[in-house]
């Protein structure tokens, strides 16, 4: 009798590290893995063993997805609120953890008391994977502060850093925030600093979603150094890119400065998706001034012809320190993904819509939020591809799909990043060794939020694997069909239970929030 409750016999494993693939046996026991020698189970092992013939496939350890915004997901599909579709995209792609509560926003303190009240609310209706989740800043301003467009108070400060140090000694991995989007723009450096400096305390990083991405990147960058440098916390740079049309190719310059800070000894890494596209909320193409108040007074102004008028300056204008999605590109680049009351909306860009209407697109989109609440979701295609590929290859990036699952047409990145990964990129264009595009899915984003034991294929890890056909690998998602699941994908397996097998959930969910 081997113990085993599980072998995969034949394959080629990928421990992680970027080593080169070796044949190895992978056997499971109690949620833990044991690599053994090739062919130690010829035929048999043992009544009580699942013998799993793996050969030809890969052997990697699960997917670690260093950015979504997956926080309730599974929450939300028990209540009927989400497509249970959009909850498993992540894990039909090989993802067995989740990286939540980014770009400042978490679901807790507001939905939930804390970290611990998010984990009972999952644990009643079970995962299939694993959830690891951010202290979001912008929550914790919106809980204390409220959304006033105003700096924090030395009090509120203190109460934001002490909240912010329950949830991470409750096992929160980090700190993030999303300085484009309200109330956390509204927050001066110093503020972020402050509670950066709790991160730092208890050893986790700050993770950013830049003020600017586009043409002010490079000083949003410094920035960000100057908070992880004075504070004392690692630095993790959200999504990078350098979007709009005015900071298309200056990737070269951001990722020569994170390497020499790399050099000079300063703990930095970025993430990325592998789309010249991204997704936000419609509100975000507005100027901060526009939210000051919060939602309800965000609507009021855009029912007043004068605010509108001044919406339509600031964006042709600017307005100093904002992003200016829409002055960076135009209307043209901006397509509706959800609006469940304009469903024929879903697809094309503002200026077509508006075109179709016969209207201003300020207009346009004014009165979609009006109709929807204030919640659109839109695509932005804003990006370079050379870009892209850039970050892609800078070895102190890792992989995450900034998945946000949400109803009508989603980025499609959220069901695709890591396949698109591993076919298009790494066995189509060659543009990274197969070890490397593993490493920057499981080690690397592990060590970055420091999951011990996972994220690895080693004698005592956590059993939490992904096989898949590298012949054949590939993302299926499109913009058109943003939920079509992917090929290739053989064998999903999470503390030692299958979840996708032969590219179907089996129903099982023994994944859990995990707590660092």
């Amino acid at each position: 009798m081997s113990g085993f409750s599980l072998v995969l016999r034949g394959g080629l494993v990928a421990d992680g590290t970027g080593a080169p693939l070796v044949p190895a046996d992978v056997a499971v026991s109690r949620g833990r893995v044991t690599v053994l020698p090739p062919g130690t189970f010829p035929h048999d092992a043992g009544p009580f063993t699942e013998l799993i013939d793996v050969s030809g496939l890969v052997v990697a350890p699960g997917f670690i997805d260093a950015h979504t915004h997956s926080d309730t997901a599974s929450i939300d599909a028990a209540e009927g609120l989400l497509d249970e579709a959009q909850v498993y995209a992540s894990v039909l792609q090989g993802v067995t953890t989740e990286i939540a509560g980014n770009c400042g926003h978490s679901a807790f303190p507001g939905r939930y008391a804390g970290f611990d009240a998010l984990g009972r609310a999952h644990s009643v209706v079970g995962r299939a994977n694993h959830l690891a989740s951010l202290v979001g800043h912008g929550t914790l301003r919106a809980a204390v502060v409220g959304e006033e467009a105003r700096a924090a108070r030395a009090a509120e400060i203190a109460w934001m850093a002490e909240a912010l140090d329950e949830a991470l000694t409750a096992g929160a991995v980090g700190f993030s925030t999303g300085l484009i989007y309200t109330p956390g723009s509204y927050a001066d450096t110093a503020e972020i600093t402050a509670l950066a400096a709790v991160a730092a305390r208890h050893g986790k990083p700050y993770v950013t979603h830049l003020r600017d991405e586009m043409s002010g990147v490079e000083g949003a960058l410094e920035e960000a150094v100057a908070i992880a440098r004075d504070s004392g916390a690692a630095l993790h740079v959200s999504h990078h890119k350098t979007a709009g049309k005015y900071a298309w190719g200056r990737t070269e310059v951001t990722l020569a400065r994170l390497a020499a800070l790399r050099e000079s000894g300063m703990d930095v890494t970025c993430d990325v998706y592998p789309y010249t596209a991204g997704s936000t909320a419609l509100a975000a193409m507005l100027p901060p001034w526009a939210h000051d108040g919060g939602k309800d007074q965000l609507l009021k102004r855009l029912r007043d012809p004068a605010q509108r008028d001044s919406l339509r300056k600031a964006i042709a204008e600017g307005v100093p320190g904002w992003e200016n999605t829409v002055g960076n590109g135009g209307w043209d680049r901006i397509a509706v993904a959800g609006a469940p009351h304009h469903p024929t909306y879903q697809g094309h860009t503002i200026a077509e819509l508006a075109a179709a209407a016969g209207t201003d697109a300020l207009d346009l989109v004014a009165d979609l939020l009006l109709g929807e609440d204030g919640d659109v979701t839109i695509i932005s295609h804003s990006m370079r591809e050379d870009d892209v590929q850039r970050v892609l290859t800078a070895p102190f990036t890792m992989i995450g799909s900034d998945g946000v699952p949400t109803p009508g047409l989603p980025h499609p990145r959220w069901a695709g990043t890591f396949t698109r990964v591993l076919g298009h990129y790494t066995r189509d264009l060659n543009l990274l060794p197969l070890p490397e595009a593993i490493r920057k899915m499981t080690t690397a984003p592990a060590t970055r939020f420091n999951l011990p034991h996972r994220g690895t294929l080693r004698t005592g890890a956590h059993a939490d694997i992904t096989v898949f056909d590298p012949a054949h690998v590939a993302d299926r998602a499109t913009f058109a069909e943003p939920r079509r699941t992917p090929e290739g994908v053989h064998l999903v397996i999470v503390d030692g239970t299958i979840v996708v097998r032969d590219g179907a959930l089996t129903g099982a969910r023994p994944g859990q929030v995990l707590r660092c």
